[in-house]
């Protein structure tokens, strides 16, 4: 008997039945991935010439909430300003909407009859990646090029907004009214699905789900799918609508907001200041069209930046905290910088992830001083949040951030961190965060994205190949 049980604890090996494997798979070379198109909504403005320019001219998009802000359409008054009143967060970051220059208009992207499915984080999505598509001249009508074109749009939370209506339907008990686009318009994936079936797109359909981090994690899945062959073109970047009464309630009890300044909102969100108390929640998207570089120049399109590199890693750490040692966004620029084959002192610029919370903010400080070491304690590297104008757009926050950067080489000016008057003593010597902006050479930038869970990534960008 116990012989038996001895043979039943052997391990079963098992054989191939096949008397030969397969060659390899062809090996393919790395093909090199540009930018050729940039589209932008944010709280700063729609369009990405709006947003640049308030940006450099140090403008801020924070403004105060108000009830009307928190989208309870469906709830009573009393309802609506007992949950205003509750929330301890008072200031958001919010796309200006109207029929101006610089506006979002509402009535085209979110009230047509042709966009009954669409919530707003998507139409966000639609309306910056069509200025994306006409920056870049890329709207093909052959099938050939259209199946070489791919879309890798993500978002953070989706519609909550639409959820909380749907609820409220079951409290009153009148769930038959359920709309049917119910569940397409909370799919964070359906941004991804409407850019595809409006262009007729038939390359890589994909979406980033990784909280703070995914538009960077977007762009650089999207130069992945471009190098390995997957697509020519890809359509990729972030989206988020987040302003609304359970997102921001939310936040609120994690202790993640900006409190202190409800009665001074622009200078409420405040990176790497010793003041800072939590972030300002905005929204918005950035979207960016990628392409290989031949084939951006076989068309003769306009060439911004090439994405030289791209890193992630995970801190293995807390749910929503970074070490102080900032060990993950260590990893993360490392891997970015040896893909790029740039030496740390051949970065010039950096856009910070910084969100204006106490612990985040100086772990980032810190991973960025032990990666970049004598490069930043000299001064020679530019550093700065854009959070200051745009509050934190969480699922967008790292597409429009990594605009920001190929914009910064694109016309030599990095723009600056606003609120800083008195930085956190982690900065000393030359090193120092960018207060105002600053006219420079930037020929390599690179621009970083943490979230929740952990996760990292990092984006280096470079001046157009000659």
């Amino acid at each position: 008997m116990e012989a038996l049980r001895r043979i039943t604890r052997r391990p079963i090996r098992r054989r191939c039945l096949s008397s030969q494997a397969f060659d390899p798979p062809p090996a393919a070379p790395r093909r090199r991935v540009v930018v050729t198109g940039l589209g932008m909504v944010t709280p700063l403005g729609c369009g990405v010439g709006e947003t640049w320019r308030r940006l450099v001219d140090e403008r801020c998009g924070v403004r105060a909430l108000t009830p009307a802000d928190l989208r309870m359409d469906g709830f009573d008054e009393a309802t609506v300003m007992h949950t205003y009143d509750q929330l301890t967060a008072k200031v958001a970051a919010i796309v200006p909407c109207g029929k101006g220059e610089g506006k979002f208009d509402e009535e085209q992207w979110l009230q047509s009859k042709d966009h009954r499915s669409t919530s707003r984080f998507i139409a966000y999505a639609l309306c910056s990646t069509e200025e994306a598509l006409r920056d870049a001249n890329w709207l093909p009508t052959e099938p050939e090029k259209k199946e070489r074109t791919g879309v890798s749009i993500g978002g953070g939370i989706g519609s909550i907004s639409d959820i909380l209506d749907a609820a409220q339907l079951i409290c009153d008990k009148h769930l038959r009214r359920l709309s049917p686009f119910f569940i397409p318009r909370i799919l964070i994936n359906m941004a991804s699905g409407h850019v595809s079936m409006k262009y007729g797109f038939q390359g890589p359909n994909h979406a980033a789900v990784t909280a703070c981090a995914t538009g960077a994690h977007s762009i650089g899945d999207a130069t992945r799918m471009i190098q390995f062959g997957d697509a020519d073109v890809m359509v990729a970047g972030g989206t988020e609508s987040s302003i609304d009464a359970l997102s921001i309630a939310g936040f609120c009890r994690s202790r993640a907001l900006a409190t202190k300044y409800n009665l001074l909102p622009q200078v409420s969100s405040r990176p790497f200041d010793c003041d800072r108390d939590g972030f300002v929640i905005g929204e918005g998207s950035g979207v960016m069209v990628l392409e290989e570089l031949n084939h951006a120049k076989e068309r003769g399109a306009k060439i911004y930046a090439e994405v030289r590199g791209y890193g992630m890693s995970g801190d293995a750490y807390h749910i929503t905290q970074p070490h102080i040692d900032g060990k993950g966004a260590i990893l993360a620029m490392t891997r970015a910088l040896e893909q790029s084959g740039l030496h740390p002192n051949q970065v010039d610029y950096i856009n910070a992830h910084a969100t204006s919370t106490p612990l985040g903010d100086a772990a980032e400080a810190n991973a960025i001083k032990s990666v970049f070491s004598d490069h930043a304690t000299s001064g020679a590297l530019a550093l700065s949040s854009t959070k200051g104008a745009t509050g934190h757009l969480l699922g967008a926050a790292g597409s429009v951030e990594a605009i920001f950067s190929v914009l910064a080489i694109c016309h030599g000016i990095a723009p600056p961190t606003l609120n800083l008057l008195n930085p956190d003593p982690v900065f000393h010597d030359g090193y120092l965060p960018l207060s105002t902006s600053k006219k420079m050479q930037i020929r390599a930038a690179l621009s970083n994205s943490f979230g929740f869970g952990g996760t990292n990534a990092s984006l280096l960008f470079a001046c157009p190949p000659t």
